[in-house]
């Protein structure tokens, strides 16, 4: 069920991109056109005749023209929501009617324009849904241009017409023994067939005087005129029409629709019942699609000025960071911290972890005492700790309570004024330790965030999470370390000064990120929060999706409740101000909203691919691979990583990122509803050790030989 409501999101937003794609013509236009055939199979009749022709059943086919003195103006492929209210005003004005030839495509984007068509007395004739030349197309093709065309008639303005202009068509005589066919299949179907007489040439742009000119008929004949209301620049459509309508009036002619033209009823059928919601509920779908797809390219917008500029700050502050930590002679303070730490590892049911854990602590060259805090473990955690024997190593045991009530038990216990925590499933190198609290040296500094490494890195999703710690982790902290707004001291490996925890009241149990809370709380105390890099803490991280999914879910939903809680430092004063309004902004930007936005990248990505422009689009998403492809180098490089691993980089970009995008949309909706997110222990191998040390199963053997 965890999956169900994200997954429906994305699968909704996936089908509004579908949707959208088919309404613009994007997926199934077809813009061949059939140059002219043999006429041999077409009634002389019919290429003798006038532009309308009835080949309805029953009767042989017959075609008939418009009487003299009356003109049909005929508008194609609108309604376009720039120039057909144009064309609409200057009938209006004039008193003018005329038949639009509308496509399903516009028509159910613009449903208000072909409403306002039929309320004005304009009378309105299929033009197919998406306009191919329909004598490639098969007869279910057509079948399908036509319904739906009708459908988006239906749904914009309540009608379905007889009337049908076959796109690229022209004059009676041009018709051929391809599109006659078409001709007669479409009159089984119930349409007239509605050619012209009087070509404007307006789709050439030729000039107003030339619109009106081409447009004219001769000696007071009767015509059927064709003008485009879409499919361009129309300007000067409605430039010459403006000239035309008034023209034509005083030489006596009547500006009628086809109907009205000819003496016959309304093309016009209302629509009512099931049919008529049918159509309502896909221009609505429509509209709704293009409503969502617009913000969407908004955030498309947001993702890319925030892929730009958090890139950019990254590569900058963390040269930057680089360079003041590195360079010669650089100290924390006026001499280096030697004095005893009290290392804290809350455990609860690590029996697969803890002996490696504690064993690296042991070999730390740094003086330290180590409180192994049993958290109501029911796998014998505790017994393993105590059946170790090591000096310097103390169990507390309590009832389960939580990480964080287990963290401040062990910090009433501590001795020493100077704080380590790490999770019971991490293995610190022998330097870590002394690294981590070296920034103490400054009295300023309240917090120490160190280096976690993923230690299990030979799967894919280990690979793809080594990736994200190197890169997306301890990259930022570099970049937030110079902002002096850093967001997380990780749970793996951090370290506090006593008197900083007691003065905010030590770990809360207000949110599922106790690290991030106390993080933030440290910040709006007044304290410095600073990044140690070189104090690595190797951590196993997930290895299936449902662990990787537990275990971020909860971290972004602790994130949002941290971010929560610490409000009203936006509008504080002092160092809690500061760190308010930059530390919350940049963590609310590059910690909640960049990961919902990122995903948008490979949707756009799968929509460019399958609607187009293909080549830009590849062009597009390459380039931000390429600008993630060299942040993750520099921050390997500065890692001292080996890039063999940044072979997965690309897939974890399609993969990885949506799966993350899916948490974050969980943690929203738990958020928004108000849920509650339990603790929830992942399973361990214990597999994870530190670079260097003896494997578990010969140092075991090597414990055994010397308690022996």
């Amino acid at each position: 069920m965890r999956y169900l409501l994200p997954s429906l999101i994305l699968l909704a937003l996936v089908a509004m991109l579908m949707l959208r794609g088919y309404v613009h013509s994007e997926i199934l236009a077809d813009h061949r056109v059939r140059p002219p055939a043999a006429t041999d199979q077409v009634p002389e009749r019919i290429l003798d005749g006038g532009p309308i022709i009835d080949a309805r059943g029953g009767t042989p086919p017959k075609s008939r023209s418009i009487p003299k003195h009356k003109i049909v103006l005929t508008f194609d492929d609108g309604p376009d929501p720039v120039w057909t209210p144009k064309v609409l005003d200057i009938l209006k004005e004039h008193h003018a009617h005329a038949t639009f030839f509308v496509t399903g495509t516009m028509t159910s984007r613009y449903p208000g324009l072909v409403k306002r068509m039929v309320d004005e007395g304009h009378e309105v004739g299929v033009h197919t849904f998406d306009h191919p030349d329909l004598s490639y197309q098969s007869k279910a093709r057509i079948d399908w241009e036509l319904s739906q065309n009708q459908l988006a008639l239906a749904g914009a303005a309540g009608i379905r017409t007889s009337l049908f202009r076959p796109p690229y068509s022209s004059f009676a005589d041009a018709m051929d023994n391809k599109s006659w066919p078409v001709t007669e299949y479409v009159g089984s179907l119930g349409y007239i067939t509605v050619l012209d007489s009087t070509d404007s040439e307006d789709w050439k742009r030729p000039g107003v005087a030339a619109i009106n000119r081409n447009a004219s008929p001769k000696h007071g004949d009767g015509a059927v005129v064709l003008m485009h209301d879409s499919g361009g620049d129309r300007s000067q459509t409605v430039a010459a029409l403006a000239h035309f309508l008034p023209k034509e009036q005083d030489k006596g002619y009547e500006f009628d629709t086809v109907s009205e033209a000819l003496g016959a009823p309304s093309a016009h059928t209302p629509v009512t019942g099931l049919d008529r919601w049918k159509g309502k509920a896909f221009v609505g779908a429509v509209a709704f699609s293009d409503n969502v797809t617009d913000v969407l390219i908004v955030g498309l917008s947001v993702i890319g000025v925030l892929v730009i500029v958090r890139f950019g700050l990254m590569l900058v502050l963390s040269f930057a960071h680089a360079r003041k930590v590195r360079r010669r002679g650089f100290r924390w303070g006026e001499r280096p911290v030697t004095e005893p730490v009290t290392v804290l590892v809350p455990a609860f049911n690590e029996r697969e972890c803890i002996a490696n854990t504690v064993r690296s602590l042991t070999e730390s060259d740094q003086r330290i005492e180590v409180i192994v805090i049993d958290d109501g473990s029911t796998d014998g955690t505790a017994g393993i700790v105590e059946g170790m024997w090591l000096g310097g190593v103390r169990v507390v045991r309590q009832e389960n309570a939580g990480k964080p009530a287990a963290l401040n038990n062990g910090i009433a216990h501590a001795s020493h004024d100077l704080i380590v925590m790490m999770d019971g499933d991490t293995v610190f190198e022998a330097s870590t330790v002394r690294e981590l609290v070296q920034p103490f040296a400054d009295p300023r500094v309240g917090a120490v965030a160190g280096n976690a490494k993923v230690g299990n890195r030979d799967t894919l999703i280990g690979a793809w999470q080594h990736i994200e710690y190197v890169m997306g982790f301890n990259l930022d902290r570099r970049m937030y370390d110079v902002l002096g707004c850093m967001p997380t001291i990780p749970g793996a490996v951090g370290a506090f000064r006593r008197t900083a925890l007691e003065r905010v009241g030590g770990m809360s149990e207000d949110t599922l990120a106790e690290d991030t809370d106390i993080t933030m709380a440290m910040h709006r105390d007044g304290w410095r929060v600073v990044y140690a890099e070189r104090a690595r803490a190797w951590t196993e991280a997930p290895e299936s999706v449902q662990q990787l999914w537990s275990q971020r879910y909860r971290w972004s939903y602790g994130t949002m409740q941290a971010i929560w809680k610490h409000r009203r430092a936006v509008v504080e004063s002092g160092p809690s101000g500061r760190f308010g309004r930059v530390g919350l902004p940049l963590v609310s930007l590059f910690m909640v909203l960049f990961p919902l936005l990122a995903p948008l990248i490979d949707v756009f990505l799968l929509y460019g691919l399958v609607f187009g422009p293909t080549e830009r689009t590849v062009v597009a998403w390459l380039g931000v691979l390429l600008v993630q492809a060299v942040c993750a180098a520099y921050a390997f490089r500065l890692d001292g990583e080996r890039m063999l691993h940044l072979i997965s980089l690309p897939l974890q970009q399609i993969l990885y990122r949506q799966l993350m995008y899916v948490v974050l949309l969980q943690s929203w909706i738990t958020a928004l509803t108000g849920g509650r997110l339990r603790w929830q222990k992942l399973r361990r191998t214990g597999a994870v050790e530190a670079p260097g040390s003896i494997p578990g199963p010969r140092r075991a053997a090597a414990d055994r030989r010397t308690s022996a």
